[in-house]
């Protein structure tokens, strides 16, 4: 047995997202390396377990490893018993006060359905899991720390994944206007020339331009998703990511079947920061969320790029914001894009103001909010293991809310105000 399932189960649920030969750049499934199943599970359920960016829970699996820390969860002891875990592994001092909070917001997504259910999809639609020390595992990602991602989850070619060492994010606002999306077709365009892969979210607007341009450039262009890579969003980007899944890489750390939400889009922007060499701002509103993804560069030491544009346009205030205040690099050419990758390192503050992180609230009321719904009452205990929080977090968010007038308890549970 293994995780409480026959160890056969495991290793043909490992083996369905796993590489075993490539072929034209595509990888297909086969038999899993032996002793690699074990690894392979504990990371996909991991990913179930826990909520992206859990700083914890990337320590616990650092230490531990994946298979162990999973077993060690899942054994109904204290938190005590998992310190004394973590000594013998070389230290608990720093996880000590976090592990009790941390196994309460565990504890309702230790299901061991959700995932065979996430592992049976992403087989269904050909999706693979990627994990540290694989050939396509993007190593900037491990620069994150303990709040680097435990798997990945992708579809597509591998060069696509294998060039991300290589590659510049290209980022910018939803509501794009026409300058902003010439400007985003002529960089991915200049940039793919010069070898450059395109990292960016998919996202409507900036995204889907810098996607798009290098499709066109027959370049390599790699979008990181807010939710699981088997539900593609926005749903208005099918048939763009269908094409990047034909020649690029859609990669996510959340498993198959997972819904975006707000905390995970700015969770997903750590991971276009650290997966590229660079990250560039083609057009942003003052309280854009592409200022969020440049804060997370800017917390890596990443060179940072921004794109001018006219004085007149609130939609190239945050461009404008990051050169001003946060000593972006102004960059106007592919070229210049392009420099932003040598020798010089831009030095950034690493304290963006709150605004660009998600207004006041705190992650655990955005996480909340997200998972309440405006039509369904939800239960503490449902919106606990929908947000991955402790119960006691939830309700403390709850009454924040609340009181903000966000949120509204019902008779059979709690839902988002109508306004």
């Amino acid at each position: 047995m293994l995780f409480g399932l026959e160890e056969a189960a495991v290793a043909e649920l490992a083996a369905g997202v796993r590489p075993a030969a490539a072929t034209h750049g595509r990888s297909e499934p086969g038999e899993i390396e032996p002793g690699v199943a074990g690894e392979v599970f504990a990371r996909a359920a991991w990913s179930c377990i826990a909520e992206p960016g859990d700083g914890t829970a990337g320590a616990l699996v650092d230490r531990l490893g994946a298979g162990p820390a999973l077993a060690a969860v899942l054994d109904p002891g204290t938190p005590d018993r998992l310190a004394a875990l973590l000594a013998d592994a070389g230290g608990a001092e720093d996880l000590g006060s976090d592990l009790e909070p941390a196994l309460q917001r565990w504890r309702p997504r230790l299901s061991s359905a959700d995932v065979i259910r996430a592992l049976r999809q992403a087989a269904r639609v050909s999706a693979r899991l990627a994990i540290p020390g694989d050939d396509v595992w993007p190593c900037g990602v491990d620069d994150l720390g303990h709040h680097a991602p435990i798997a990945l989850w992708w579809r597509g070619i591998a060069p696509a994944l294998t060039s991300l060492p290589n590659s510049i994010a290209l980022v910018g606002a939803r509501a794009a206007t026409g300058y902003g999306e010439h400007v985003a077709m002529e960089a991915s365009a200049g940039l793919v020339d010069r070898g450059f892969t395109i990292v960016s979210g998919a996202a409507y607007g900036i995204d889907g331009m810098a996607h798009r341009a290098a499709l066109a450039s027959s370049g390599l262009t790699a979008a990181f998703l807010a939710g699981g890579v088997d539900r593609f969003y926005p749903s208005g980007h099918d048939a763009l990511l269908g094409r990047i899944v034909a020649a690029g890489a859609v990669l996510s750390e959340l498993p198959c079947g997972a819904a975006p939400t707000k905390w995970r889009f700015l969770q997903r922007n750590r991971l276009i920061a650290a997966s590229s060499t660079a990250t560039v701002v083609l057009e942003a509103g003052w309280r854009s969320g592409s200022l969020n993804t440049a804060g997370h560069a800017a917390a890596l030491g990443r060179p940072l790029g921004a794109v001018p544009g006219p004085v007149t346009s609130p939609t190239s205030a945050g461009c404008h914001r990051l050169i001003r205040e946060y000593d972006a690099v102004c960059v106007t050419t592919a070229a210049e894009m392009a420099e932003l990758v040598g020798d010089r390192v831009v030095q950034v503050p690493l304290d963006l103001p709150g605004d660009v992180v998600g207004g006041q609230r705190t992650s655990d009321q955005i996480r909340v909010f997200d998972a309440l719904s405006a039509r369904s009452p939800r239960t503490v205990h449902d919106i606990a293991r929908r947000a991955g929080l402790s119960v006691a977090a939830v309700q403390g968010s709850l009454g924040a809310l609340d009181l903000d007038g966000a949120a509204r308890e019902r008779e059979t549970g709690w839902v988002r105000a109508s306004t």
